[in-house]
């Protein structure tokens, strides 16, 4: 059996070969985010499972170059790739000459869906329907990154496509209040039992703010109701994260503000869903 920990979300980038049209000089990140890079900031963080040996890599942007480059990375710690869905791009069944699959090659894993600003029905995001079928074929994983009222709309696209498998970004709610449109949401997707959620991105404040720590197990503490163990992955949202603290930090104060899980359950939150769904 694998041991260690699987990061089921970091980002790798360097604007030195590609453009990112949200980065800003102001938000505090580096100009380059290379699996070197996060090697290094991983080396020390100790999970209850032990050290991350494998990481998925989320496309940080949207353009062919940058996809193109973190897929030709090659490193022992980087065990896959989620490229963007751009709405405009046909998506086939890569059955037959003409046809496009949702993932290529053997460092595509899944395909996310970054919509915030769309409506919360997302009936504004076209192919949806289409993708969820295709990636269920090609055994690839939907990804979403939305906020909360569009957690019902994530909810009924499962209902429709059983064969598929979606996750949740953030907890499908990011740096936002856990209220109750948020926690009512998370459940009705809970209901669908191909839907999984990551716990990222949520450690927010610095360390020993009282306010975010109680945000955090609250976060927590919904999303392992709602879903149980079994359907949640760890991730770091590097280098996003390193602004708040760095990777060890971020690892305890998840570690900490987890509700008491079981031994399989540890074990698959921190690396053994995110080894099926992705096909490590």
């Amino acid at each position: 059996m694998t041991t260690g920990a699987v990061d089921a979300h970091v980002h790798l980038w360097d604007l030195g070969r590609m453009r990112l049209p949200w980065f800003r000089d102001d938000l505090g990140l580096p100009s380059v985010a290379d699996v070197e890079d996060l090697g290094l900031a991983s080396a020390d963080a100790e999970t209850p499972v032990g050290r991350v040996r494998s990481a998925i890599a989320v496309q940080a942007g949207d353009t062919r170059e940058e996809l193109d480059w973190v897929t030709a990375l090659r490193h022992p710690l980087l065990a896959g790739v989620v490229r963007q869905y751009v709405p405009d791009e046909p998506v086939r069944s890569g059955r037959g000459e003409e046809s496009t699959p949702v993932v290529r090659g053997d460092r595509l894993r899944g395909v996310r869906v970054a919509v915030p600003s769309r409506r919360p029905d997302l009936s504004d995001v076209p192919g949806l329907d289409e993708l969820s079928e295709r990636s269920g074929a090609d055994g690839a994983v939907v990804e979403f990154l939305i906020r909360p009222e569009q957690l019902p709309a994530v909810a009924a696209l499962a209902a429709r496509h059983p064969g598929a498998h979606y996750v949740l970004c953030h907890l499908g709610l990011g740096a936002a209040d856990p209220d109750p449109v948020w926690e009512d949401g998370l459940r009705i997707a809970a209901a669908r039992p191909n839907v999984r959620a990551k716990v990222s991105g949520l450690v927010t404040g610095p360390a020993g703010s009282a306010d975010a720590e109680r945000r955090l197990r609250r976060c927590l503490a919904i999303a392992v109701d709602a879903l149980g163990g079994r359907r949640l992955l760890f991730g770091s949202d590097w280098p996003m994260s390193a602004r708040i603290a760095p990777y060890g930090g971020i690892v305890e104060r998840l570690r900490r503000a987890l509700p008491p899980l079981g031994a399989e359950e540890t074990v698959a939150l921190w690396g053994g869903t995110a080894r099926e769904l992705y096909r490590l």
